[in-house]
């Protein structure tokens, strides 16, 4: 699957490079970070990315087009299942509360939908998370029931 860029307003949503992948597990600094970039979670997709680099992902960093620094990543759970994607997504704490997420988030979104096969493209969310359930309503993704887990309980949020 090859993986194009996403511009929007403020942000270029990136193809995750394994090289980039292999610096974050490896635990260095690029310039080009935000300085609380990469967050946990950004570190568990690029072990996942740098463990398999030729395996088609659907992960891609969230580049700041003001300040070209990465500020977080997004993705999609690749490949689909039975004509459904999910996706996830992080971002810096220097950058939340400016709608980066959202943004994001509704461009991967578009994206997944042209995406042949795909049928459906979905979210799943810790209730207790309530900054990401805002996250996912404002762009538009409506809750769909509930899914057991590792981590609990998640509420599923489809796009409509």
């Amino acid at each position: 699957m090859f993986i194009s860029e996403l511009t929007t307003e403020r942000l270029v949503l990136r193809p995750w490079p394994a090289e980039e992948a292999a610096a974050v597990v490896a635990g260095e600094r690029r310039p080009h970070w935000a300085a609380d970039f990469p967050a946990g979670g950004d570190r568990v997709i690029a072990g996942i990315i740098a463990g398999d680099p030729d395996r088609p992902h659907g992960h891609r960093l969230i580049v700041e087009r003001e300040t070209g620094l990465t500020v977080g990543a997004i993705g999609l759970k690749w490949p689909p299942t039975d004509g459904a994607v999910e996706f996830g997504y992080g971002i810096a704490p220097s950058r939340r509360c400016r709608g980066y997420t959202t943004e994001a988030v509704r461009a991967l979104v578009a994206f997944a939908r042209t995406v042949p096969g795909v049928a459906e493209v979905f979210a799943t969310v810790d209730p207790a998370n309530v900054p990401s359930v805002r996250v996912l309503e404002k762009a538009g993704l409506r809750r769909a029931g509930t899914v057991d887990s590792d981590e609990g309980l998640l509420h599923r949020y489809v796009a409509g």
